[in-house]
């Protein structure tokens, strides 16, 4: 592909936008995020909040600890965090850099102030505004359809941000996603300037391998990657399992360390690097190959999450793992060929796992994903694979890549409807 053709700009677009560092899981983060821009709207520490969230902000909010906050779990300690110790210019890093002293603020600010939440469907599936009040005044924030896509500013009934909720982010137009296919985005992969790409997947390499080997180090929630190790051995393929398994083990539960996203999700950005990563180290690939093998899995990542949207009852990590073996098929020697059977076989044997909110057992679920996209891989090799009319699998990659959207975003619908219902209920 040609430098300056438009999809190998909006490819280098895509991936500076969606390959960013997060503090913790991005939904309280995204919550503190909003209250922090709310606070320094109001520029004072308000004695009331209101916090209106759509029905899958809870699900990823309810059960995931805060990091910086002593382990705090849920809604109000995502919204105190963003509020005493928040740096919105930070944005995703907004509670990267909290003292004790602000850690027992957050604590006091909790016991003292009314902290209302309300559950809302205005349509967007990721959905929250925030609103401060300090006596008779007030100051309102609204994020819409991702992370960082503040759509509304409001003090004391003045609009200081209007916009609509796909414009983008405040910085620039998003780019278009739709310009993402798998032959394209293979090409792209396989022709990149790797200078061009080095500054984000350095980046993603450094922060994702840190927070996998501290959480084989430390012991993070259901210690999902210690177990692997500890039970199947150090075999590659239970390592690229168990790094990235470790990886999420660390972020669910309180480690205080970033990881580089995809998708919004960063559970899904280590899926879809770690296991990349691992198999690159144990081939001895190469820097470029393995930059290669990572625009080939990042993308492709991606462009699944494209056709489901931020938020679903569609396990993420899913995609995610699909992703990684297709950027593994290649490290592996695998063609085009290789790389799409993959992903199709990935995708039929494990489609069928529900979001049910971050927690630990989130790592397992990484796991699962993983090692259905080494199976694929290997399958294929055998000369084995799931062909169009085998349940959700279609005609060709691209899809399959729309059946699962498809799914994802309307199928599943009232299953997260229903999750949360539950989750709402206990």
């Amino acid at each position: 592909m040609e430098r300056d053709h438009v999809k190998y700009c909006t490819y280098l677009q895509i991936l500076e936008e969606e390959l960013i560092p997060a503090m913790g899981c991005t939904e309280p983060i995204a919550l503190a995020y909003g209250a922090a821009k709310a606070r320094e709207v109001l520029e004072e520490l308000p004695d009331r909040v209101l916090v209106q969230v759509s029905g899958s902000i809870i699900k990823n909010v309810k059960s995931v600890i805060v990091p910086n906050t002593d382990h705090l779990k849920g809604i109000p300690a995502a919204v105190a965090a963003g509020i005493v110790a928040g740096q919105p210019e930070r944005q995703l890093e907004v509670i990267a850099t909290v003292s004790r002293q602000e850690i027992q603020k957050m604590k006091e600010f909790l016991d003292t102030t009314k902290i209302q939440m309300e559950h809302i469907d205005y349509g967007p599936v990721f959905d929250l505004i925030i609103t401060v009040f300090k006596g008779s005044s007030y100051a309102k924030v609204r994020i819409t359809d991702f992370h960082t896509n503040i759509i509304l500013i409001e003090k004391d009934g003045q609009i200081l941000l209007e916009k609509e909720a796909a414009a983008g982010s405040d910085k620039e137009v998003r780019a278009d996603r739709s310009l993402l296919d798998m032959e394209s985005i293979w090409d792209f992969a396989m022709t990149v300037d790797v200078e061009d790409v080095r500054e984000v997947l350095e980046r993603q390499i450094r922060c994702n391998t840190a927070i996998a080997s501290e959480g084989l180090r430390g012991r993070y929630g259901a210690c999902m990657g210690r177990t692997l190790l500890k039970v199947y051995g150090d075999d590659i393929r239970i390592r690229a399992k168990a790094k990235a398994a470790a990886g999420s083990d660390a972020r669910m539960n309180g480690c205080e360390m970033p990881v580089v996203i995809n998708s919004g999700s960063g559970n899904q950005g280590i899926t879809a690097s770690v296991p990349v990563i691992e198999y690159a180290e144990e081939l001895n690939s190469g820097e470029e190959k393995l930059f290669r093998a990572l625009v080939l899995s990042n993308l492709t990542a991606i462009h699944q999450k494209t056709w489901i949207g931020t938020l679903s009852a569609f396990c993420g990590v899913v995609s995610a793992g699909a992703a990684a073996g297709a950027g593994i098929a290649y490290l592996r020697g695998g063609g085009y060929r290789e790389v799409i059977h993959t992903i199709v076989n990935s995708l039929a044997i494990v489609s069928g796992i529900f979001c049910d909110g971050a927690k630990a057992s989130c790592a397992a679920k990484i796991a699962a994903s993983v090692d259905a996209a080494i199976l694929g891989y290997e399958m294929y090799c055998q000369g084995q694979e799931f062909e169009g009319g085998d349940g959700i699998v279609m005609k060709d990659v691209e899809a399959t890549i729309r059946s699962i959207g498809y799914i994802g975003r309307e199928g599943m619908r009232d299953t997260n409807e229903k999750i949360i219902n539950m989750m709402m209920e206990e």
